[in-house]
């Protein structure tokens, strides 16, 4: 039976990288390793306070359910007693590295799924003032794909504005982080189509967005703090075109598959989704994003440094990750 070890990393972040909940500095994972008769499996999580989760939670529920992965509990059987969020994400995408290794073939053979292709992923401007957004957006106008944190002020569309200033020819997704009102909404979206951007995320606070049903926007919506497991797609498809997939949030790969399946049967397109995280992070995320109609998996361009064995991007081109790394 596999043993468990857990360990947390900090990894410097590029400068500062701010949303309107706060700035950090540095990406701080926790990482879980499985090791069994010579293989080790390796999965990598990032505690969220916006769900309640903490790194000492974290890694205390690693230790608990890696003694039960130690006693025989499958992956199959984590998913029905380990609660969804980081800490079972990590577990789950070390027992199908583990797996991997053990059995000589990649994950993406093991799921089911096509061999992974490289991707174009969105580029994550932080939020800031309109000119220190501007000067971000021309330094990344090369990129195809931008993403923009909003921080739910009036300055907001003065930001995408000069955003488009700065890339003039790059595809602009916003997020705006709950941080919208409901009378806002259209408003906003309409301005927002006249800048080009192409979705909205999360425009309104998770517990308030039945209000989003019924609407008619010019830009599309995308739940990402409203969209967790299987169990809400049905709810969502009312109230959002796109459901942002991240297996912090899903709590591994394992449903995020079914998330994705799920969203699919309920003609919600999928955008695939990351946190401030390093490649090993980012590994099982890219087999998922294969079929996606946005992907966001930058976490590593963010970083100052990333790990060994690391995902190898050309400019926004996400390449396959190699099985040194995971999977």
């Amino acid at each position: 039976m596999p043993e468990i070890s857990v360990e947390t990393e900090k990894w410097p972040i590029a400068g500062a990288f701010t949303i309107s909940r706060g700035s950090k500095t540095e990406a701080e994972v926790v990482v879980a390793t499985l090791r069994e008769n010579g293989h080790t499996g390796r999965g990598e999580c990032v505690p969220y306070g916006r769900y309640g989760e903490t790194v000492k939670d974290v890694m205390a529920q690693l230790r608990a359910f890696g003694k039960q992965v130690a006693s025989g509990m499958t992956r199959e059987e984590l998913q029905r007693a380990m609660p969804r969020g980081a800490a079972r994400n990590a577990l789950d995408c070390a027992l199908w590295d583990l797996e991997a290794k053990q059995a000589g073939t990649p994950v993406w053979k093991l799921a089911g799924l096509a061999e992974p292709m490289p991707l174009v992923t969105a580029y994550t401007l932080s939020l800031g003032e309109p000119t220190a957004m501007r000067e971000a957006a021309a330094k990344a106008s090369a990129r195809p794909l931008l993403k923009l944190k909003l921080g739910g002020t009036g300055d907001d569309i003065a930001r995408v504005a000069a955003v488009r200033e700065g890339a003039p020819k790059a595809t602009l997704i916003v997020d705006a982080n709950e941080g919208w009102k409901a009378a806002d909404v259209v408003p906003l979206a309409t301005e927002l189509a006249k800048l080009g951007v192409a979705l909205i995320e999360q425009p309104l606070p998770a517990k308030e967005d039945e209000a989003l049903r019924g609407l008619v926007s010019p830009v599309p919506f995308c739940a990402d703090e409203s969209a967790h497991g299987v169990e809400g797609m049905t709810r969502l498809a009312g109230l959002y075109q796109y459901v942002n997939v991240k297996l912090d949030k899903t709590g591994g790969l394992t449903e995020a598959l079914s998330v994705i399946r799920c969203a699919k049967r309920r003609n919600l397109k999928v955008m695939v989704g990351c946190m401030v995280a390093t490649s090993l992070a980012m590994a099982p995320a890219a087999l998922i994003a294969q079929g996606a109609e946005f992907v966001e998996l930058d976490g590593p361009l963010l970083l100052a440094k990333d790990r060994e064995h690391a995902i190898r991007y050309d400019g926004s081109t996400m390449m396959p990750p190699p099985r040194e790394l995971w999977g």
